[in-house]
């Protein structure tokens, strides 16, 4: 057995300092509020002065360090290998709009990954596509001659909307996410379809009216795709999209916690109206995330410049470049968040909303993915399945 003795440890209600947590095999087999128990010929890890929290599940990501989850290749299993350096022990890869052979090879890859995933990778979960199906006006970084109507037949472009479709029926089981604009035309009928074959819809990149969104809402969306981002803003008079997402318990959020994307005031309003246990802490990080200021990368074929955020040539925000360890201190160190709050939108709403049973939390019975952090909230140990897969220095 191992231990994981004298930290913080963060649980679903509570801090228990010191704590322990010990693990069997892939389970975590307790908890315990000493470091009494024996641990002779056991494995036993000193965390005085660190923090234990559920392993982060990212569900919009879309690269790292200089790759990007559409590039080809082995570009899913090198993000599934980055991404615990910061914390991360599951994450949806995640497409912006492109064309269905590019899809096609993306999920290939991710299929790929799952069956057999590498040791010491973070966990690869089903695609969120950042899909064709959004609002042209509300497309930020997308590319616009990537967008289509979902049943529409080919018009300008070399393909159709059921083109895409066709390639997420044959890749149903490694597609999780979906985000689609709920007033374009097929838009509902499109929700209905998708949710009702499993997958997850996410309302996002949309000039959706409040009353467009209980549409969408009604129809069988249950997320929201980066809140208050690249979609109509509150009005007193016009509460819009943003407003039906806060309003209404069907709907987990998802929000950019880097303080550029949404301004940390409106990160404290988004959790007091939905609270922690509806809300999911994104990066939406592009293969920009880790690298220096000024350095070059790609977003979906498409130059970007790593600064406070990512950027195209022409100015537009396309992406971050946060890390969830960030995220994690920006949300206790800036928003105010509590530990057990901040773990809360960082591992176990995302782990819930997609229906990971024993995953995102600290508890006895559970999978042993935990994330330890120095007292400066950086990532000291990343442990997936049992398996200590990234330790600092």
């Amino acid at each position: 057995m191992i231990f994981l003795r004298d930290a913080d440890v963060v649980l679903p209600d509570r801090v228990l300092s010191p704590g322990t947590v010990v693990i069997d095999g892939d389970r975590i087999v307790d908890v315990l509020a000493n470091s009494s128990a024996s641990s002779t010929g056991d494995v036993s890890f000193d965390l005085r002065h660190h923090t234990v929290v559920p392993g982060f599940v990212d569900v919009h990501v879309h690269g790292i360090q200089g790759t990007d989850a559409l590039d080809g290749g082995s570009a899913i299993e090198t993000i599934a290998s980055r991404l615990p350096r910061f914390g991360v022990t599951a994450f949806c890869p995640t497409s912006v709009a492109c064309s269905p052979d590019d899809l096609r090879a993306m999920l290939a890859a991710i299929r790929a990954a799952r069956l057999r995933p590498r040791a010491g990778a973070s966990r690869v979960l089903p695609a969120h596509l950042e899909s064709n199906f959004i609002n042209p006006d509300y497309r930020g970084a997308q590319p616009l001659d990537c967008l289509r109507r979902p049943y529409a037949p080919c018009e300008d472009g070399d393909y159709a909307g059921e083109d895409i479709l066709r390639e997420i029926e044959a890749a149903r089981p490694d597609v999780g996410i979906v985000t689609v604009a709920p007033e374009i035309d097929g838009a509902l009928d499109l929700i209905r379809d998708l949710s009702g074959k499993g997958h997850k819809v996410s309302l996002g990149h949309s000039g959706a009216t409040y009353e467009q969104a209980l549409e969408g809402i009604s129809a069988g969306a249950a997320q929201a795709t980066h809140l208050f981002n690249r979609m109509t803003p509150i009005g007193h008079r016009a509460p819009g999209l943003a407003a039906a997402v806060l309003e209404h318990d069907a709907i987990t959020a998802e929000i950019v916690c880097d303080g550029v994307h949404v301004h940390p005031s409106m990160i404290r309003v988004a959790m007091s109206a939905k609270s922690p246990s509806r809300m999911m802490a994104i990066t939406d990080g592009t293969a920009g995330a880790g690298l220096a200021p000024g350095a070059k990368s790609v977003l979906g074929g498409r130059t970007i410049t790593v600064s406070d955020a990512a950027y195209l040539d022409d100015g537009t925000i396309a992406g971050s470049v946060l890390t969830m360890d960030r995220a994690f201190g920006l949300l206790v160190s800036v928003m105010g968040l509590s530990f057990v709050d901040a773990a809360t939108v960082c591992a176990t709403t995302p782990a819930r909303a997609l229906g990971l049973q024993g995953f995102g939390v600290i508890a006895a019975g559970v999978t042993a993915d935990i994330t330890v952090l120095t007292r400066e909230l950086t990532v000291a140990q990343t442990w997936i399945g049992g398996q200590l897969v990234y330790e600092r220095g």
